[in-house]
């Protein structure tokens, strides 16, 4: 398939088995979209689909079929537990509107209990992975992770969930959830997965918002540990945000921080800063859809005639199921992380 091209798409949706991750059934789908984005439950789904008359939850694949030139392409586009429909009639047409929630969604209904922690020295990612358990997605540990520096300690609602994020901010990584409900536990990625442009993967349609908001991004960051402070601040001459050309101090910090191995306050601090200054630029546009591109992944845009040049993190997606899978996607300006 070459992506950027015209295509036929079709799309259906199909019944899985928890236990064994498979489709099992498959149910026709009128309309719908898939929103995903960096946090929470990372992504959902509002699916239309005629006689669904399964009164309970039950898992559910939304699949996107293509067809190019006589080539064609199978892609899982979502997997995710579907609640009980809601129902419309016209005339003897019944159309059920689905709302599916991610593969996180057990994950987000279990509570840990009041002195629950993750200790210091544990490997990061395989404390995720267990705190995973309630989902029956695979999951995948995609690198060596660090361990953790401190305690991490669970408060009062907190959740199987929160606790997962906690921990991947101690550890800088991130979750990753692709078409078929895999759970990916990955560091953050440091190049792109594609490039976009005029003349290469020409697939982003004309219409692209750029801003660009500095007025509120901070050139100090102050990071509380138990007993430790870190401050980092932005007094570079090359910085437009740094203290010495803005003429003013601009304040942001964290209590209570969680560090990662070997990652010392000042180091947090700095990361952080780095990060709250990572508000330069921001855009939306809509393109084709791409498979395996998804939010937290980078994407590299040369549109110079909009200012849209350079390395970009994709913050969030809305997938229509229609013409093209039409995209529409949020990004913002990339900063490389520093541990």
């Amino acid at each position: 398939m070459i992506w950027e091209n015209g295509y036929t798409a079709e799309y259906y949706m199909a019944i899985v088995d928890s236990a064994t991750w498979r489709d099992i059934e498959r149910l026709e789908i009128r309309s719908g979209n898939i929103t995903r984005n960096l946090d929470g439950l990372r992504e959902n789904a509002s699916l239309v689909c005629q006689q669904y008359a399964q009164p309970v939850e039950q898992w559910v694949r939304v699949w996107l079929n293509t067809y190019q030139n006589g080539g064609s392409a199978h892609e899982p586009l979502f997997t995710g537990l579907a609640t009980t429909p809601a129902k419309q009639f016209d005339g003897v047409r019944d159309n059920s509107t689905l709302t599916c929630y991610s593969v996180l969604k057990p994950v987000e209904d279990v509570l840990l209990l009041r002195g629950w922690y993750a200790a210091a020295g544990k490997n990061g990612a395989a404390v995720i992975k267990s705190l995973l358990g309630p989902t029956p997605a695979p999951i995948v540990i995609d690198a060596e992770s660090p361990t953790l520096s401190e305690h991490i300690i669970a408060g009062d609602g907190e959740t199987h969930l929160t606790m997962v994020d906690k921990i991947l901010e101690a550890i800088d990584w991130r979750l990753r959830i692709t078409g078929d409900g895999t759970i990916h536990i990955s560091p953050k990625p440091t190049e792109e997965s594609i490039t976009l442009a005029p003349d290469m993967n020409d697939m982003v349609e004309n219409q692209i918002t750029v801003n660009e908001d500095l007025f509120s991004a901070p050139n100090v960051f102050a990071a509380f540990g138990s007993d430790l402070v870190g401050i980092a601040k932005d007094e570079s001459r090359d910085s437009e945000l740094s203290t010495v050309n803005r003429g003013r101090e601009v304040w942001a910090s964290e209590q209570s921080v969680n560090l990662a191995d070997n990652e010392t306050i000042e180091g947090y601090a700095l990361r952080k800063l780095r990060e709250a200054q990572n508000v330069e630029k921001t855009a939306q546009y809509t393109r084709r859809y791409l498979p395996d591109i998804l939010p937290g992944d980078l994407i590299k845009l040369k549109y110079p005639v909009q200012n849209l040049e350079g390395l970009f993190t994709i913050e969030n997606q809305t997938v229509t199921l229609g013409y093209a899978a039409r995209t529409n996607e949020g990004v913002k300006k990339w900063t490389a992380s520093i541990n």
